[in-house]
């Protein structure tokens, strides 16, 4: 019996690698995920990636921001595009649709350094964008299946189908070529079965079955921090001038993986230096959480109703280093930064043993720790959000992740297809697992 599943599974290796190695621009999702139409290729060059946004009905976006803003009011246009609500709260993390159809919006200087440029002729397009904002409509139209209000959510998604069924463009590709934010864990949970193969904007793949949502062609998001970034971040002694050794302030009430939270609490509570709290995203709580990061050398990343949550971005704009707690999780920008140069890693058993998470921060030396501090400050412009958009920026990176997603087979595309054709149960992340203790590496996956 083992002789045969050896057999198979080298066999099957041989035939992944035969097909990146001879067929690298063919997409093999289509064996598994039929689609109506070849794809149109988006092309890595170095020009701007030519974006060509769907004037949508203002009800599918700004309009959710303020209901007084009716759908006659005409397409958005720089001159008329809402500015985000500075006391947009806990909503403000999900608000990665806003920002790039902002950047496709902006005309002003700047525009050979950007990594995408709005074009109005759809023909000269090399990528579509549709601008609903589909996780604005989840928190705006209800919360849970049974909500009344959320038939209106239900209603703008299977109208988004309808139009794009209609439009040529997504006929042609049959939507390959054609990028949708999805950054709320139920965005578009309605009828987002139908885009699987457009190139999603995703936080995780936490709420995403397999023939939906993949590596080998969707883009992880980062969530938008809430916290304010620390831009006067520069004491004599950094190390010392972050008492608390551990901080953690939340949500301890979450589901799935985020369970461990509640775990979590019981271990670390007790601690003189690790600040455990429960909490909700009020202003309030959010200033505290502010002041709270920057007084910290690490700030956990357990995770939350998905495995990821915006926890880890607001400690990367405070410069806490980040420790996440995670067997199962997949982070922004992967192919451009290394985490494991300003990250610590455990994993879900290796935070539940009483002591252990407590006991390697302790022991982490301080020059390693000021190395890390010295990354966070370098990498942390890639995770702002910004109007007018900068380069190097989080909606830069994400246009730049969108470029070519499916033009080869990549390692990580390939490590996922491999996954399918095994029927593996457990879709491991690409980070490196740091051991603490003794600055060992080993690869995850």
């Amino acid at each position: 019996m083992y002789g045969k599943t050896a057999i198979c599974l080298t066999l099957a290796i041989i035939f992944l690698v035969s097909c990146s190695i001879y067929i690298g621009s063919v997409d093999l999702r289509s064996y598994f995920f039929p689609l109506q139409s070849a794809p149109h290729s988006i092309c890595a060059t170095d020009r701007p990636l030519r974006v060509y946004m769907y004037d949508l009905p203002r009800k599918f976006n700004v309009a959710m921001m303020d209901r007084r803003d009716s759908e006659e009011s005409g397409p958005v246009t720089v001159e008329n595009l809402p500015r985000w609500p500075a006391d947009g709260g806990v909503r403000r993390q999900h608000r990665v649709e806003y920002w790039l159809m902002a950047s496709l919006l902006y005309g002003g200087e700047g525009g050979e350094e950007r990594e995408a440029v709005r074009v109005s002729d759809p023909e000269t397009a090399d990528a579509y964008f549709v601008p609903f904002f589909s996780s604005l409509s989840v928190n705006t139209h209800g919360h849970n299946m049974t909500d009344p209000a959320t038939e209106v959510d239900r209603g703008l998604q299977g109208e988004i189908v309808e139009f794009l069924r209609k439009s040529k463009y997504y006929q042609r590709s049959g939507g390959r070529d054609h990028v949708i934010p999805m950054t709320h864990p139920n965005a578009f949970r309605f009828h987002r079965q139908q885009l699987n193969a457009s190139i999603l904007i995703v936080v995780d793949f936490g709420r995403y079955p397999r023939n939906l949502s993949t590596l080998s062609k969707d883009v992880v998001s980062p969530y938008v921090h809430v916290v304010e970034s620390f831009t006067d971040d520069d004491p004599l002694d950094p190390y010392e001038n972050r008492t608390t050794l551990l901080f953690f302030q939340g949500n301890t009430v979450r589901k799935d993986q985020g369970k461990i939270r509640v775990k979590l609490a019981k271990i670390l509570n007790g601690s003189a230096d690790v600040h455990y709290k429960k909490s909700i995203a009020t202003p309030s709580n959010i200033k505290t959480s502010t002041k709270g990061m920057r007084l910290s050398k690490f700030c956990l990343h357990p995770a939350g109703d998905t495995p990821s949550s915006c926890r880890l971005f607001d400690a990367i704009v405070s410069h806490c280093v980040p420790v996440i707690v995670s067997d199962k999780i997949e982070l922004p920008f992967e192919d451009d930064i290394d985490y494991t140069e300003f990250s610590v890693f455990f994993s879900m058993k290796e935070a539940l043993e009483p002591g252990h998470v407590v006991n390697q921060l302790r022991q982490f030396p301080k020059d390693r720790w000021v190395g890390m501090w010295k990354r966070l400050k370098q990498i942390s412009h890639h995770y702002e959000f910004q109007y007018p958009p900068k380069k190097e920026d989080a909606v830069y990176m994400l246009w730049r992740q969108s470029q070519n997603p499916e033009e080869k087979i990549t390692t990580k595309g390939f490590l996922y297809t491999l996954a399918v054709l095994l029927k593996s149960q457990t879709y491991k992340p690409r980070v490196s697992h740091i051991k603490v203790a003794n600055s060992e590496q080993s690869t995850r996956r």
